[in-house]
Formats: C-alpha cells, sequence, structure tokens
C-alpha cells in the first residue's frame, strides 16, 4: 500500500478496530515519509457467486446489497447505520450457510424477512423491484399478506 497523499510505501498502523460493518476493520495508518494520517478499510473477500435471473454468475457484492437496501429505506425510520448493519447481518447469514453459490431469490427472501419485520413501506419498496409486479392487484395481495385484516 502507498500513502494517497505522497505514494511513500513505508507506513505505519496507529490504530485498528471493528469498523460498523461486522466483516471489516478500520486501520488509521500514518506515512513515514509525510506524516499525513488516513484511514483505510479491510474488507473480507467473499467468493460466493450469485446466481442472476438471466442464468449469469457475478461474485457477492454486499456493496450491491447496500445500495438495494438504501433505496428501499430512504425516507423511513431505518437509519444509514442500520442498513450498513442489516447488509453486515445479511452477508453473515449467507456466510454461515457456508455455499459456493446462491441465487438472487434466495438472497431477496432474506432481505424481505428482515424488512418485514424491521419497516413495512421499506418492504413493500423491496417487493415491489424484487417481486417485479405487474399490476396493482400483485402490489394489494402483497400489502394484504403483511396485514389480513383489511
Amino acid at each position: 500500500m502507498r500513502c494517497p497523499f505522497c505514494s511513500y510505501e513505508e507506513l505505519k498502523v496507529t490504530d485498528s478496530r471493528n469498523a460498523l460493518d461486522a466483516n471489516a476493520i478500520r486501520r488509521r495508518r500514518e506515512c513515514l515519509s509525510c506524516n499525513r494520517r488516513f484511514t483505510t478499510f479491510e474488507t473480507i473477500e467473499l467468493t460466493i457467486q450469485v446466481l442472476k435471473r438471466d442464468g449469469r454468475y457475478e461474485d457477492f457484492q454486499q456493496e450491491k446489497l447496500i445500495n438495494g437496501l438504501e433505496t428501499a429505506c430512504r425516507h423511513t425510520k431505518i437509519s444509514h447505520n442500520q442498513v450498513r448493519a442489516l447488509a453486515a447481518q445479511i452477508t453473515s447469514d449467507i456466510l454461515e450457510k457456508q455455499l459456493r453459490e446462491i441465487s438472487t431469490k434466495e438472497i431477496g427472501e432474506v432481505v424481505m424477512n428482515y424488512l418485514k419485520a424491521m419497516d413495512i413501506i421499506a418492504y413493500i419498496r423491496f417487493a415491489c423491484v424484487y417481486r417485479r409486479f405487474t399490476d396493482i392487484g400483485e402490489l394489494m395481495d402483497a400489502i394484504h399478506s403483511i396485514n389480513p385484516k383489511e
């Protein structure tokens, strides 16, 4: 690794701690040449392949999960830190299964289970994209499945 300010290659770690994401370590580093400090994050590199709807495979990317959750949770009671923690929890759940591959359908179901318990609006927003509703009837069925009394 090089200093982002002067490109010098010798650095020292001044502080290490777990990041908000349970699968990452935050490190404060100091350049031994210019003495400037900066932060790096070390994350687990997942080797899980995700089977997409069109049959393609791609590497699991927690950032894509975070982006989807952020979109669903925008303007709800779920904070950015809660989204990141939820993504870390979902990633841990996936890792615990010790699978080499997982489908987007399986990931989507896990996400929907968590969102249903956390915030109904975020759940419905995610479900609209994930389940690709084609008419209002499908949306109403999803809403009634949450609260069957209405």
